[in-house]
């Protein structure tokens, strides 16, 4: 299961790297268009609108490669210093907290998204329908939600029979 769930996770990334990339070319390429507009170029039209739901997206996307890593920021200095059975605990109650919180905030993203498709709204300039964003988000979300569900069973698991099958400290090298 291990296996699945890690590449399912970076493939999500991988997905939210090739989206970032091609939101950093289109930004750059609308930045020159903006310098160069006295020779006829310009910016991107909706350059703003489609970076703020690209980043959404992206933000989604690379969650479940953290979630699974550990690669969120951690304060170990109090924690570093207890017992190893503690800290599985811990990591434990933390990975089933986070995982409560992701389905949560992916329950309320579906909710974000009927509404959205609901009352038509559209974005300003482009003119797209909103829940576009919404939906875009939600595939990487339920990535997300799989692969924190996953990480608490697998802490759970690790804190009632003493195995880890990740490290407990230092997982991501910060």
């Amino acid at each position: 299961m291990n296996s699945v769930i890690s590449k399912l996770a970076r493939l999500t990334a991988l997905i939210g790297g090739v989206a970032l990339v091609a939101l950093i070319l289109m930004t750059s390429l609308s930045i020159v268009g903006r310098a160069l507009a006295r020779f006829g170029l310009g910016p991107v039209p909706g350059d703003f609108e489609i970076v703020e739901a690209g980043i959404a997206f992206c933000v989604f996307a690379f969650l479940p490669l953290a979630q699974l890593h550990g690669g969120h920021a951690t304060v170990d200095l109090f924690t570093a210093g207890l017992p190893t059975q503690f800290n599985r605990i811990l990591l434990a109650l933390w990975e089933t907290l986070m995982a409560a919180i992701v389905a949560l905030i992916a329950w309320r993203l579906f909710a974000g998204a009927e509404n959205k498709f609901s009352n038509g709204e559209t974005s300003l300039l482009l003119q797209f329908p909103i829940w576009w964003a919404y939906a875009a988000c939600l595939a990487p979300a339920a990535v997300a939600v799989v692969v924190a569900l996953w990480s608490a069973y697998d802490r759970v698991r690790s804190a009632l029979t003493g195995h880890d099958s990740r490290p407990i400290a230092g997982e991501s090298l910060h």
